[in-house]
């Protein structure tokens, strides 16, 4: 029976690359400090033998994991039904998968904060992303303090100018959902606007209030929804329970359009007829749903991607800007 053979090291790699073992090291770690021909004359040799570095003995050398954490302050049912997450997190995945890094995904409750605190601060990972602030996660923010942090979206209530956010710009998104009711003759609008806990949804009710205020319109038609289809159908009977007719409305997000469409629908009112829709997602709520939606699409896998590698950046010490906001783009559809 033959006798396996050794698996490589690096002291065989750095005998038939003809260079230091300290040399292999600094190649295999991506250090600037080796001239071109020792690189060419290590990778050939790391290539020749199979030598697969040993992360785990790289990563105490460096004092780093490799690793970093996709933080989602909500509850698992709400993660699995939003399709938000469904796009942003491949996004990240995405640009992970041409690093060294791996991801870990926390869901976490608000009841969770202080196994997070345990996990995030005992050097698990080298950083975290944190998805869908609320204005009681207080953690999060102070996080940033201890550990490179990136928010996907604003933090709400905290005065943090030093933090690093990547987002659209959800005031202008409303806005321009809101002014496309109005160019379309649209004069009586209201608006079911997202949780006033998130920074998104509070700025997406002040896109909408800034718009009308511009234009002399009263804005007191407003209800509240949680994101999903079902609280928008829910927001869409009290506002037509109020009696008050109008016919425009800015839906904070595309499942509470879907929500609130189904129930004008069961009413037998028409859209865009006697009521005309915009959104902001461009998902499958705005997509398949009769009529289509008019919405604002904002690149979420792309946003995946960025906040990604805005963290490994700040990982890296590099200076970065501290707000990134990524492009919309208006889509107009059949509900107005």
């Amino acid at each position: 029976m033959a006798t396996p053979a050794p698996t490589p090291t690096l002291e065989m790699v750095a005998a038939l690359a003809g260079v230091s073992r300290s040399t292999v090291s600094r190649v295999v770690n991506a250090s600037p400090s080796v001239t071109p021909a020792a690189v060419a004359a290590v990778n050939a040799a790391i290539e020749q033998l199979g030598y697969v570095p040993n992360q785990a003995a790289r990563s105490l050398a460096s004092h780093r994991t490799r690793t970093i954490a996709l933080v989602i302050p909500e509850n698992t049912a709400r993660f699995f039904a939003d399709p938000y997450y469904a796009a942003v997190v491949p996004g990240v995945a995405q640009y992970l998968s041409t690093t060294e890094y791996s991801l870990t995904l926390l869901i976490a409750s608000e009841h969770d904060e202080d196994k997070m605190r345990r996990y995030l601060l005992s050097g698990n990972v080298d950083g975290a992303l944190i998805l869908s602030h609320h204005n009681n996660d207080r953690f999060y923010v102070q996080l940033a303090h201890s550990l490179p942090v990136v928010f996907g979206g604003r933090p709400t209530g905290f005065d943090a100018p030093d933090i690093h956010i990547v987002d659209i710009d959800n005031k202008a998104a409303a806005a321009t959902a809101t002014r496309v009711l109005l160019e379309h003759g649209r004069r009586r609008l209201a608006t079911i606007a997202g949780p006033q806990t998130i920074a998104s949804a509070i700025d997406r009710l002040g896109g909408w209030r800034e718009i009308l205020a511009a234009e002399g319109i009263q804005d007191d038609l407003v209800e509240y929804a949680d994101w999903s289809a079902a609280s928008g159908a829910d927001a869409m009977r009290s506002l037509l329970a109020r009696g008050v007719d109008f016919d425009g409305l800015f839906a904070a997000s595309a499942q509470i359009a879907f929500g609130a469409l189904g129930v004008l629908h069961e009413r037998g009112l028409d859209v865009p007829g006697q009521i005309a829709i915009t959104t902001i997602d461009n998902d499958q709520y705005a997509q398949t749903s009769s009529p289509a939606l008019t919405t604002i699409e904002q690149p979420t896998t792309t946003q995946g991607s960025m906040i990604a590698e805005t963290l490994l950046r700040l990982i890296d010490g590099e200076e970065i800007d501290h707000l990134t906001l990524m492009p919309t783009t208006l889509i107009e559809r059949e509900s107005v």
